[in-house]
């Protein structure tokens, strides 16, 4: 295996070590400090690449995996999977920083935390790495499943269970779909490899399957990066602790759709369908994020509801950039690869000054024990220094100077207003949408900044509404928002430093080869219509902001049903009420009804499938001959299980089934096949002496005459059953698609070195079905060991009792 791919299983590698660690050092040593390794590890090997790929050089690294599907693991390491990867890596270690100082060593079991946590980690590196396309699924649906074990971390709260489970219903639903479009888009092009996807984009464009490949693809990616209407999952995912929130939800998981996007834009872009589902479903999730996250009272709600809105300006801008894809022109090209630039760099900008934010929300949290803004407020006399990050923070998100996100949203209203010019895919009537729904979602934006900063830290300092004395974060919990809070400020005095080396090339990856440069970033240009638009949110969001008090009331008119999560709950219970009509209507709890289901069931899709596909007919001219001792024993196997179906005494039946066992041995002897006999010999003789044992321990039942009723459901189904099986195993034999695979067992000495071929079919030629037996069987123990040892811990505390 390639030294890269072995580094990039690092955290899963932790995973094992995780429960050694904790039963070794807690509560002696926070565990924390061990699981830091992992990302400090990965991100220093990561940032080594930064160089080659600037250069413009993509490493590429493959292991392969299940050669027979074609599936191999490959790892891409180009601009966009680099910036992707340093992000995860790079707030990871300071997310574990964060948390060793933020997680209880004593009250949170953070031996499940932080394997949760790399498994998120190390699922989120696959995604971002992988070439192909089902590979990057398998690790798509794995950060669904390690994001829904962190938000139920505190699984002891209805509100945790609950939004663990929408999380996870909704992301993973949208992983089906995206499943579903990563399977045509692979028919239509021959291949999973996203590399030779991309080379053959353009011979893609005319299938018939294409758009719905993109549709299917694209509900994924909004799902996972909460666009509307799938927003609804991320504002409940805080439940989850603030250090899992500072990472998930704002550096890694929601940012997984937007990678999605810029991956598949060369693939899809230029398409007018493509530009309007994408910039569309994020300029509608920008002004929704917005609007909702000022009425919100709780801290981390606001930024929920705050991350949405810039997930869906960053979604808008990855739309936009997608024109560049629509025309040949070089300076028209170029022109709209800006926004995809100012997509990438807004994206990096979010994750900064995001992580900070909810790092501040998490020592706000922890050292008053309140996100209510209605209670806080003079917070900047006690805890000066989160006052600065968050001030930081709140203006870098509301688009303000000196900070980097003031650089990436003046991008972002400059191409706003490139669409609006636009007068393809009919642009020139609706382009002016864009700047308009994006200077109101910025008014709002600027607005809920003000509320987080000034409602919470400034005003008069209240000590008696909190139950603690209030005092400023130990520094372990300052240093990593200090540390984002201050790439914040750098970006914006030097954004070169960050744009050449990993934004250009993470760019790069989405645009059109033609395009080589995305003009400069500077934080002046003269007086230019967005800088215009700037002032005007500035002015407009100034005035909402003092008149709060006045109009925020009217939120509560919406009526709340039309609410998406209403609808959610709806849909929910609708769900489940249909369930529960439809499970009454067939458990009803005889076993004779579900042995029927079964059986019908059976009948009619073996038996139809056998009658539309032509498969019925059987040529028996070239069967062996039956002889006499051949047809006694299929008799006596015959009447030997009528009697036991048909006798009302337990020994007879006994005796006649292990009469019928018997007579198979005897027909394994016939068909020289001593082993099998041997085993059935075997098998019968303890079954049958178990059947005496269990029957000699029953208590005595008083015996009652009950005339047995004839059914004629059951004689018709048994019938029906019998003629299927027989029809389809004589169709089996006389339909040989392929060639026998005997000659290749009798080969087994040579193959697998066994002189026994049965033994050499199971252990060697079925090596993996065998162990995934015995994966079951393990489980299976497992659970019932498990049941056991709950039971006795039952039965103890009733004892003490």
């Amino acid at each position: 295996m390639h030294f890269f791919l072995f580094l990039l299983g690092i955290p899963f590698l932790f995973i094992l070590l995780v429960p050694i660690l904790y039963k070794l050092f807690n509560p002696r040593v926070h565990i924390g400090w061990f699981v830091l390794a992992a990302p400090v590890i990965l991100f220093v090997h990561l940032f080594r690449f930064l160089p080659e790929v600037r250069s413009g050089s993509v490493p590429v690294f493959t292991v392969p995996w299940i050669p027979s599907l074609g599936m191999n693991l490959t790892a891409t390491v180009d601009g966009l999977s680099l910036l992707f990867g340093l992000l995860i890596t790079g707030m990871g270690a300071l997310v574990i920083l964060y948390s060793v100082y933020y997680m209880s060593k004593t009250r949170d079991a953070l031996h499940n935390f932080y394997v949760y946590l790399l498994l998120f980690m190390g699922a989120m590196l696959g995604v971002v790495f992988s070439d192909h396309l089902l590979v990057l699924y398998v690790f798509w649906e794995l950060t669904s499943i390690a994001s829904f074990l962190l938000i139920a971390f505190w699984y002891e709260r209805k509100t945790s269970r609950a939004g663990a489970l929408k999380a996870l219903l909704i992301t993973v639903s949208g992983g089906f779909s995206m499943l579903a479009g990563f399977i045509i888009l692979g028919m239509i092009s021959g291949t999973a490899s996203i590399r030779e996807i991309i080379a053959q984009a353009g011979e893609l464009r005319g299938d018939p399957l294409f758009v719905p490949a993109m549709v299917l693809i694209l509900i994924g990616a909004f799902a996972k990066s909460a666009q509307f209407p799938f927003s609804i999952w991320l504002p409940d995912a805080m439940e989850a602790p603030t250090p899992i929130s500072a990472y998930l939800h704002s550096a890694t998981m929601v940012k997984a759709g937007l990678y999605l996007v810029a991956r598949l834009t060369p693939v899809f872009g230029g398409t007018a369908l493509w530009f309007w589902l994408v910039s569309g479903a994020g300029i509608v999730t920008l002004l929704y994020g917005s609007i909702t996250a000022v009425k919100q009272a709780d801290l981390k709600a606001l930024l929920a509801y705050s991350t949405v809105s810039q997930l869906g300006l960053i979604m808008s801008l990855l739309g936009i950039g997608s024109l560049a894809w629509l025309y040949e022109n070089e300076a028209l090209a170029s022109a709209f690869a800006v926004a995809m630039f100012a997509g990438i760099f807004h994206l990096f900008n979010h994750s900064v000054f995001k992580g900070s934010l909810f790092m501040t929300v998490g020592i706000i949290d922890h050292e008053t024990g309140t996100r209510d803004i209605r209670r806080l407020g003079g917070l900047i006399n006690v805890m000066p220094v989160t006052f600065t990050v968050a001030l930081i923070g709140a203006f870098s998100m509301a688009g303000l100077p000196p900070f980097g996100g003031f650089l990436s949203k003046e991008m972002f209203f400059e191409g706003t207003l490139k669409t609006s010019a636009v007068a393809d895919f009919g642009l020139d009537a609706f382009g002016a949408v864009f700047p308009a729904f994006a200077l109101a979602a910025s008014v709002f934006t600027f607005v809920y900044c003000m509320i987080f900063v000034f409602k919470t830290f400034a005003g008069k300092y209240r000590p008696e509404t909190f139950k603690r004395k209030i005092r400023e974060a130990p520094p372990g919990m300052l240093i990593p928002a200090l540390l984002l809070a201050a790439v914040t400020v750098l970006v914006f005095f030097f954004p070169d430093v960050p744009a050449e080396w990993i934004l250009r090339p993470a760019a790069l990856a989405a645009v059109p080869a033609s395009v080589g440069r995305f003009g400069e970033i500077s934080a002046w240009h003269g007086f230019s219509p967005p800088l215009l638009m700037t002032v005007g949110v500035v002015l407009a969001g100034v005035l909402l902001y003092r008149t709060l008090e006045k109009w925020s009331p009217l939120y509560r008119h919406y009526p709340q049903k039309f609410t998406l999560n209403a609808i959610y709950v709806w849909m929910l219970e609708q769900y489940e009420s249909l369930s529960r009509t439809l499970t009454d209507r067939y458990m009803t709890g005889s076993a004779r009804h579900y042995l029927m289901y079964i059986f019908l069931f059976f009948i009619l899709g073996v038996g139809g499938f056998l009658l539309a596909s032509g498969g019925l007919g059987a040529d028996l001219a070239n069967d062996a001959p039956i002889g006499l001792f051949d047809a006694v024993v299929v008799v006596s196997i015959i009447l030997a299980a009528l009697t036991a179906a048909m006798t009302n005494n337990r020994i007879t039946a006994i005796v006649a089934l292990s009469v019928a066992g018997y007579m198979v041995v005897i027909l394994f002897v016939i068909f020289r096949a001593p082993d099998l006999a041997l085993t059935q010999m075997v098998v019968e003789t303890v079954t049958t002496v178990l059947f005496l044992l269990c029957f000699y321990h029953l208590p005595q039942l008083e015996k009652r005459m009950e005339k047995p009723k004839f059914k004629l459901t059951n004689f018709f189904t048994a019938a029906g059953v019998g003629l299927v099986v027989t029809l389809f195993t004589l169709a089996a034999f006389d339909h040989k698609l392929f060639k026998p695979i005997t000659a290749f067992f009798e080969n087994s000495y040579e193959l697998a070195g066994a002189k026994n071929i049965v033994n050499a079919i199971i252990v060697d030629f079925r090596g993996f079905d065998t162990l995934l037996e015995i994966s079951v069987l393990t489980a299976a123990g497992l659970g019932v060991y498990t049941l056991v040892r709950l039971g006795m811990k039952g039965r103890d505390a009733d004892e003490t009792e």
